[in-house]
C-alpha cells in the first residue's frame, strides 16, 4: 500500500473536514477488538491479585472503553499512517487514550490502577509503532483497500518478523555500529525500514 506521503498538517486537515468519515464511517473495528481483548487480558493479570472480583471488574471496564477508543485511535493511526512524521500518532495519539484510560479506570475503581496504567503505556508503545508499520503496508486497515481479518491475521508473522528486523536496523544505525561488509570489506550502509 505505498501510497504517497503527505504531510501531517494534511492529514489533520482531512480529520477534522471529514470527522465522520475517518472516526465513523472508517471506525478500526480490527484495532478496536484486537486492543481490547489484548489489554483486558493485561488488565486483568494485574489486578487478579486484588481478588477476583476486582480482577474481572478492571478487565471488563478495559474491554468496554478500549472497544470504543481504540477503534478511534486505530482510525487516526491509519490516518496518520500516510504522514511524513508520524510523531502525532506515535506520541500524541496514545498520551490521549492513556489519560482518557487512567479517569476511566480511577472512576471504576480499578484498585492496582498506576501498574495497569504503567503496562498499558508500554504495551501502547509497541502497538501502535506495529500498527503503523502494518497499516502502511495494508494490514489491519479498514474502509478502502481493507482485507478480512482473516487475511490479516495470515499476513501478522511475516509483518512481525519485519518489523523485528527493521527495530534491529534502526537499533543499529543509532548506535553507531557499522553494518554488514560488502566484499570488498567496506562497511554497507544499514538502509532503516520507514515505519
Amino acid at each position: 500500500m505505498n501510497a504517497p506521503r503527505i504531510a501531517i498538517a494534511d492529514v489533520i486537515r482531512e480529520v477534522l473536514r471529514h470527522p465522520v468519515r475517518h472516526l465513523v464511517v472508517n471506525w478500526n473495528w480490527k484495532a478496536a477488538l484486537l486492543s481490547a481483548i489484548c489489554r483486558a487480558s493485561l488488565f486483568l493479570a494485574i489486578n487478579l491479585p486484588a481478588g477476583a472480583a476486582a480482577g474481572v471488574r478492571a478487565m471488563i471496564t478495559e474491554f468496554i472503553f478500549r472497544g470504543v477508543a481504540s477503534g478511534v485511535f486505530g482510525s487516526l493511526t491509519q490516518a496518520f499512517s500516510r504522514a511524513h512524521h508520524v510523531w502525532i500518532a506515535l506520541v500524541v495519539l496514545p498520551a490521549l487514550g492513556h489519560t482518557a484510560e487512567f479517569l476511566v479506570h480511577r472512576a471504576a475503581g480499578t484498585p492496582r490502577l498506576s501498574g495497569s496504567i504503567a503496562a498499558s503505556v508500554a504495551f501502547s508503545l509497541l502497538t501502535t509503532a506495529f500498527n503503523l508499520f502494518a497499516m502502511r503496508r495494508g494490514a489491519l486497515v479498514v474502509g478502502e483497500g481493507q482485507r478480512t481479518l482473516t487475511q490479516d491475521l495470515r499476513h501478522l508473522p511475516r509483518l512481525i518478523v519485519e518489523f523485528v528486523v527493521a527495530g534491529v536496523r534502526v537499533c543499529v544505525r543509532w548506535t553507531g555500529r557499522p553494518g554488514p561488509r560488502d566484499g570488498d570489506g567496506a562497511a554497507k550502509r544499514v538502509a532503516v525500514l520507514p515505519l
